[in-house]
């Protein structure tokens, strides 16, 4: 596909899911959220809509969260940007070579993305991280539109079991599809879905996911991306 139009599409894409109302619970969420904010981030301007993905238009590797987090994308206005999670990802792709700084703080710090597209499933902010089956499947055309439009994807990390389920379901599994880390499933059109553990202070702070566990994920993921 020539990257002029896709471009443009990606673009007219990322203005319907930050203006999008489909979701009332979600809505009156998000901008609770952004009106109330965190002590720490009382001087800022929240994002407060629906956040789009974002990087590289001739990725190869496509990264699925689960939703943007209250204080986090709902913040900032980029998928993993301004929390702790984000800087566990951008990390990890850092030293795999998919960004070009190993930090993520504002949708304005320099961040590049290369080969890498990271999106999620729900583009809101849910109460607890916890967006409902419907919000969910309300959700999931412009996740449908967006697959169609990225056409170089060859390899899909999901972070969670809710993104894995999503990937499988989108991109179809061929068999299958369980997740659990380091989890590898073939995927329609020769593509690969790739399992890991979220990057959620859950996992993180209790150890239940290491650096290493995540870099391992990456590289297999940059293995297939260039096989």
């Amino acid at each position: 596909m020539d990257p002029t139009p896709r471009l443009r599409q990606l673009d007219l894409l990322a203005d319907e899911i930050a203006s999008c109302r489909a979701c009332p619970r979600l809505v009156e969420w998000r901008e609770q959220v952004a009106h109330d904010k965190r002590a720490a981030y009382r001087d800022e301007h929240y994002w407060g809509r629906g956040v789009p993905g974002f990087g590289d238009p001739e990725a190869r590797l496509l990264i699925m969260g689960l939703a943007p987090a209250a204080h986090g994308a709902n913040r900032t206005g980029r998928m993993f940007t301004g929390d702790r999670s984000g800087d566990w990802l951008y990390r990890a792709l850092w030293r795999a070579g998919f960004a070009n700084q190993p930090v993520s703080t504002s949708v304005d710090d320099g961040l590049e993305l290369n080969g890498a597209w990271i999106t999620a499933p729900v583009r809101c902010a849910p109460p607890q991280n916890k967006p409902t089956p419907g919000e969910r499947d309300r959700c999931r055309p412009f996740l449908e539109r967006e697959l169609a439009l990225l056409t170089d994807i060859v390899v899909v990390i999901a972070l969670g079991a809710f993104g894995f389920t999503e990937a499988a379901r989108l991109l179809g599994a061929n068999g299958r599809a369980r997740f659990s880390h380091g989890a590898e499933t073939p995927l329609a059109g020769g593509r690969t879905l790739l399992g890991s553990y979220h990057v959620s202070q859950q996992n993180t702070f209790t150890g239940r996911l290491t650096e290493p566990m995540l870099d391992a994920v990456f590289a297999r993921a940059k293995e297939l991306s260039v096989g």
